[in-house]
């Protein structure tokens, strides 16, 4: 059942976030497409309009009330699968620059074809984050990270610290039960630094978003390659 434009101002409303109805008409086309293209490559166990809206755009667009993005910053998404929350974030901010980075073909594949649909412009990247990071176009140039995955913070953070630039930012959307400070060690060795820990509820489930400062260049030999990030983690 399709969402009308009130439903989503009012959802996005509640959260603090103003919404347009071009913003609106985009959600509604990458939903469709969304749900139409996850019949044929499994992109989201989700499936529910209404459970589109909040679990996957209204989450990734709060973003933007806790965390503060300069204008025209550029922004990498660590393993973006079905583009969370790059492409929300995008679709409310279309003057950040994002950098769509995934190992699976089939999903980059679905985001082209989704980014041409709604007009977002953007960077695809297919391929693994620890060969990317080492990659001199890659390393340190970017602003901001983002992962929104269900690895700990010591693995993601060896992923997403490479790519961004001293005195930028690694964003992480996590659930409620991790405890950040085990990955503090690995944060500090990769060049970074906890900051802000925002808690908060979406639709009576709690979730964090993680900011990790870029104080320092990350040390040469990081990212370790995927034998090595698997046998042992920092």
């Amino acid at each position: 059942m399709k969402l009308t434009f009130e439903e989503y101002c009012s959802a996005f409303e509640g959260c603090g976030l103003a919404i347009t109805e071009s913003q609106y008409d985009s959600f509604q086309h990458y939903g469709e497409f969304l749900v139409e293209y996850n019949e044929k490559v499994n992109l989201t166990a989700i499936t529910d309009p209404k459970e589109i809206m909040i679990k996957h755009f209204l989450d990734s667009c709060l973003l933007l009330k806790y965390a503060e993005i300069p204008e025209s910053a550029s922004l990498i998404d660590v393993g973006t699968g079905a583009g969370f929350p790059s492409v929300p974030l995008k679709i409310m901010r279309p003057d950040i620059k994002i950098t769509l980075l995934d190992s699976l073909a089939k999903r980059i594949t679905f985001l082209e074809q989704l980014c041409g649909k709604i007009g977002a412009d953007a960077e695809f990247i297919h391929g693994r984050a620890e060969d990317f990071g080492r990659n001199p176009e890659y390393r340190e140039k970017f602003d901001f990270a983002t992962a929104r995955a269900v690895a700990n913070m010591s693995l993601l953070s060896e992923f997403c610290l490479p790519f961004v630039k001293t005195g930028g930012e690694f964003i992480a959307l996590k659930g409620p039960s991790e405890d950040i400070a085990a990955g503090e060690s690995a944060v500090r060795l990769l060049g970074g630094e906890i900051g802000d820990i925002t808690e908060y509820e979406l639709n009576g489930e709690k979730r964090k978003i993680v900011h990790v400062k870029k104080i320092s260049q990350t040390p040469p030999k990081y990212p370790r390659n995927s034998a090595q990030i698997r046998k042992k983690s920092l």
